[in-house]
């Protein structure tokens, strides 16, 4: 790429995602010097927003997860110092963030999604069993890295998976319909959906330890499905995606029915970056290298 000047790696931050950040963040800045990057690590929990621009950096890569991170908040900041950064700009950040909101986007425009209620201390944990059935998923609106999620399986587990993600992350909680059936992701990349990565968890709990801390979870890619429905299935994760208001990269995770319906479950805006995580896999499958991939993104930098 062109020379982009200094650039700084946003990680780390406030968030229940740190861990998951610092890592993410260690792994883009070893790859952006690899690849002749005057690169920096920027950690928004210890030092002042404005250092950036006192400091002369010209580019952002954000490595932030979670709230703070990816949620519009530091991009918003960004917009005000007039520093180019990586991914979705405030309104797709802040819409991502929030499942409930991409929810009503996404049946606004008549895309599948799970069922769902908003949860409240006063509900009828019966009558929540009965209309969404059980198996039940509940879960923060505004967490990442299915921090705060439960499996409900009778309706006497339902508060204290309410307290979980209500309480403890300080959230909405949301209680959603369970599909049955494997778990994809669709990793975007500029205006190309990559090719498509099968999850298989142990007993089918792709939860956080599950994610970034063992190797017990299979990533299958190529993922097994028909190149023709795989296709399918990448327009449906780009439409989701832009109708978010969402650029430069990401992920969406969807899963298939029984009957082989697409439902689709959230949009990632920050996507880890860890040696687990599933963007850098999906890459390699499309001839990516992860020094590449990182390159990519930063070149896709830009305010507003």
């Amino acid at each position: 790429m062109s020379n982009p000047g200094k650039v700084a790696v946003l990680m780390g931050g406030k968030s229940a995602e740190r861990e998951i950040s610092l890592m993410s963040g260690k792994g883009v800045l070893a790859a952006l010097r690899a690849k002749g990057v005057d690169a920096h690590a920027f950690d928004p929990a210890e030092r002042q927003l404005f250092d950036l621009k006192r400091e002369g950096f010209a580019r952002c890569f954000i490595a932030l997860h979670g709230r703070g991170g990816e949620d519009g908040t530091i991009q918003g900041a960004l917009e005000v110092l007039g520093i180019p950064y990586t991914g979705s700009g405030v309104m797709g950040s802040a819409i991502g963030m929030d499942k409930w909101r991409t929810k009503m986007v996404w049946l606004a425009s008549r895309l599948p999604t799970p069922r769902y209620r908003i949860l409240s201390a006063g509900d009828d944990w019966q009558a929540v069993a009965r209309d969404l059935g059980l198996p039940l998923i509940v879960k923060p609106t505004n967490e990442g890295s299915t921090l705060g999620l439960s499996k409900v399986k009778a309706a006497g587990e339902l508060p204290p998976a309410y307290e979980l993600a209500a309480l403890k992350y300080h959230d909405t909680a949301l209680a959603e319909q369970f599909i049955d059936g494997p778990e994809y992701t669709a990793s975007i990349l500029g205006e190309t959906a990559l090719p498509l990565i099968r999850i298989e968890a142990p007993q089918g709990n792709y939860d956080y330890t599950n994610k970034y801390f063992t190797d017990d979870t299979k990533y299958l890619c190529p993922c097994g499905l028909p190149p023709a429905r795989e296709a399918e299935l990448q327009a449906l994760s780009l439409q989701a995606f832009r109708l978010l208001g969402c650029r430069g990269w990401g992920r969406i995770d969807l899963m298939l029915d029984a009957a082989g319906e697409p439902w689709l479950l959230e949009v990632n805006t920050s996507p880890g970056m860890t040696g687990h995580s599933l963007v850098p896999m999906a890459a390699r499958a499309a001839g990516i290298s992860y020094e590449d991939l990182c390159v990519r993104i930063l070149e896709a930098a830009r305010v507003g």
